[in-house]
């Protein structure tokens, strides 16, 4: 009989131990770090894949003549004291990551990490963020966008009846974009669209690429202009080599919208980071970092 006593003693405070860990264990995930809105804009680049491409043929552009063939797949969010918006959202869906964390692939493009654990990563969840956009349609740039359904979508008409035309385009993955057909959508007609309404995260028109093809102009305290390519360059080549490659939607539009965009960095000074140029992009900071 004592030892039972003893036994049952020893039961109860192991039992109240194991409510207190797993109650810590809860208190810790209640409290998990989210992210509150900053003072100023913020920019943070996620890594979101690598492009493999053999042939550069189609960017009018040798392989002898490129510091390297690959490109990057970066994604972006930006986060401002009125909210946040992804900008392009990777090649490679988060579903097609396995549980053994093996590297997950679709077409040419290779992704080692999902998006919404680097997302978590800065305290931040699908949820959390308030608009979506993205520089075009392309497959590249659409992997993850519904993770984004419940954002607002922040898109031109031509760009939306593209992607939910019939016969899709061969150069989407509908199945990666879908849930937008119900998202809130703010349909964009002008050729700036100020999206906090402080002159600080503008999406710029920049057709030629696609129909609708666009760019992001974010203005930060610290680091100073920052202008996000889209795809209206690929390479940095095409760009020093003034190369436009063979598959633009409208080349004329194409070649319009650069020097337009040549103009607009020497008016404000902007850094150009071309989405695609790898070597540039491995030199970003990545979350948890951030510009300022």
């Amino acid at each position: 009989m004592p030892n039972d006593r003893v036994d049952s003693r020893w039961s109860r405070v192991f039992l109240l131990m194991m409510v207190a860990i797993l109650a810590t264990a809860s208190s810790a995930v209640a409290q998990r770090r989210k992210a509150q809105p900053p003072k100023s804009a913020r920019l943070y680049v996620f890594d979101c894949g690598t492009l493999n491409i053999p042939d550069t043929s189609a960017y009018q552009l040798k392989k002898e003549e490129l510091a390297t063939t690959s490109m990057s797949v970066p994604c972006f969010l930006v986060a401002h004291p009125k909210g946040t918006m992804i900008w392009d959202a990777g090649a490679v869906p988060d579903s097609a990551f396995k549980a053994d964390g093996a590297p997950a692939r679709l077409r040419s493009a290779t992704s080692v990490r999902s998006l919404t654990a680097q997302l978590a990563e800065i305290g931040y969840v699908p949820a959390d963020i308030t608009y979506q956009a993205f520089s075009h349609f392309h497959w590249d740039h659409l992997g993850n966008a519904n993770l984004f359904a419940g954002a607002t979508w922040l898109v031109s008409k031509v760009e939306r009846d593209v992607m939910f035309g019939d016969p899709p385009s061969p150069r989407t993955e509908p199945s990666n974009y879908s849930a937008l057909k119900n998202s809130k959508t703010v349909i964009i007609t002008m050729e700036e669209h100020d999206v906090f309404g402080d002159g600080t995260v503008v999406i710029k028109s920049t057709p030629g690429h696609s129909p609708g093809h666009q760019v992001l102009f974010v203005r930060l305290a610290k680091t100073g202009p920052i202008l996000l390519s889209g795809d209206l360059y690929h390479y940095p080549e095409e760009r020093t080599l003034n190369r436009v490659p063979t598959t633009e939607f409208n080349v004329g539009q194409t070649i319009a919208s650069r020097a337009g965009l040549e103009e607009f960095l020497k008016k404000t000074g902007a850094q150009l980071w071309i989405q695609h140029d790898f070597l540039a992009n491995a030199k970003l900071k990545k979350v948890p970092q951030f510009y300022e």
